[in-house]
């Protein structure tokens, strides 16, 4: 197989990055200059939680695998993007809106929730749809939302978190504000959502891409 095409999913890292509520900000500071020291160096301070990211069972659950413990075959498969688009704010997205795909995901499928509301009053997974894809052996579900639930602000209390305990408590990862979904415009791409290495963390930022893949002429 060869690469024909690659779409970054990342949503860019810097001071303004916007982050969960409560989670600490993106910083980057030059640590070290060319002029002054010879070379290049940044500085790098931020919540393991920020940017484009991925969630271990560990963020919501005591004695959930950690981040640089997971199996890294979480991380790349077939993608499933399932079109969501148009949803009013806080829409609960169940199971009749994954229906159309669901005899398309199965275990080592990626499925990835494009609602194009990057804001806190984004669409979210409602309970019974994140069973329905469990129950289909699905292990990593992503959105370009910050939160696979609702989430809570002073109108809108929430706070249970139901997906991310359903989740957590079958092993299984989420990837969060992945952004860049429209330019997956072929079929049946190949998803890599690799996170760094954080030892003992929840979580970690990820450089997540749709891979277009093609067999090698000859």
């Amino acid at each position: 197989m060869i690469v024909r095409r690659v779409v970054d999913l990342s949503v860019p890292l810097d001071d303004r990055t916007p982050v969960y509520p409560g989670d600490p900000p993106v910083r980057l500071a030059p640590a070290a200059t060319i002029a002054r020291d010879g070379y290049n160096l940044l500085a790098v301070g931020m919540g393991s939680q920020s940017g484009t990211h991925c969630d271990a069972p560990y963020h919501f659950r005591e004695g959930g695998a950690r981040v640089d413990a997971l199996d890294l075959r979480l991380f790349a498969g077939p993608g499933v993007i399932v079109d969501v688009r148009g949803r009013p704010d806080r829409y609960p997205i169940a199971v009749p809106d994954l229906a159309p795909h669901l005899d398309r995901v199965g275990p080592g499928t990626i499925v990835v929730l494009h609602t194009g509301r990057p804001d806190r009053d984004h669409p979210y997974l409602a309970a019974d749809a994140c069973r329905a894809l469990l129950d289909r052996g699905v292990r990593t579900i992503g959105l370009d939302t910050p939160n696979v639930d609702e989430t809570p602000d002073d109108r809108h209390p929430g706070g249970t978190y139901p997906c991310h305990h359903m989740i957590a408590e079958a092993g299984c990862v989420i990837v969060e504000n992945l952004t860049n979904l429209a330019a997956v415009d072929f079929p049946d791409p190949f998803l890599s959502v690799l996170p760094l290495r954080l030892t003992g963390a929840d979580g970690a930022p990820v450089r997540a891409v749709a891979m277009q893949l093609a067999d090698r002429p000859g």
